[in-house]
């Protein structure tokens, strides 16, 4: 056989058939025309809820990190404010004549007139290291 296969239906060439091939053609090409803008529109929605997406996972990876630096300061705030009340409780301490008294005989081995001391030998060790982080301290 041919190529083309011989078929028994005629097409009609009278004006009401060209009218309606007419009609059908221009309706195949709504149809196309149709999907296409649809198509458009999806792709335009995709992109929209895409770089919208995007942009929602960058703020929860950045409200993360952000949640995590307030843990640390809050860390480090409840540290700082630890190491205030006890420098405080120390700057009471200092303002006690007794205490201060206490501290000097103790760190640096003075006494009153009628006292005498007794270094010991592992005391000394203690009372020079004393002296010396007293005296890194003052510099």
């Amino acid at each position: 056989m041919d190529k083309q296969e011989k078929s028994n239906v005629k097409v009609l060439d009278n004006d009401y058939a060209k009218k309606q091939y007419a009609q059908y053609a221009k309706q195949q090409r709504q149809v196309i025309f149709r999907r296409r803008r649809l198509l458009a529109i999806f792709v335009v929605a995709a992109i929209i809820f895409l770089s919208v997406g995007i942009s929602l996972f960058n703020d929860y990876l950045r409200l993360q990190k952000l949640e995590d630096y307030k843990e640390e300061t809050v860390a480090q705030q409840k540290e700082v404010s630890q190491q205030t009340d006890d420098l405080e409780k120390d700057v009471a301490l200092l303002k006690d004549e007794d205490y201060v008294a206490k501290m000097a005989r103790s760190r640096f081995l003075y006494s009153d007139d009628d006292e005498i001391v007794f270094p010991l030998p592992g005391d000394e060790g203690e009372a020079a290291d004393e002296n010396a982080e007293a005296t890194d301290a003052s510099d």
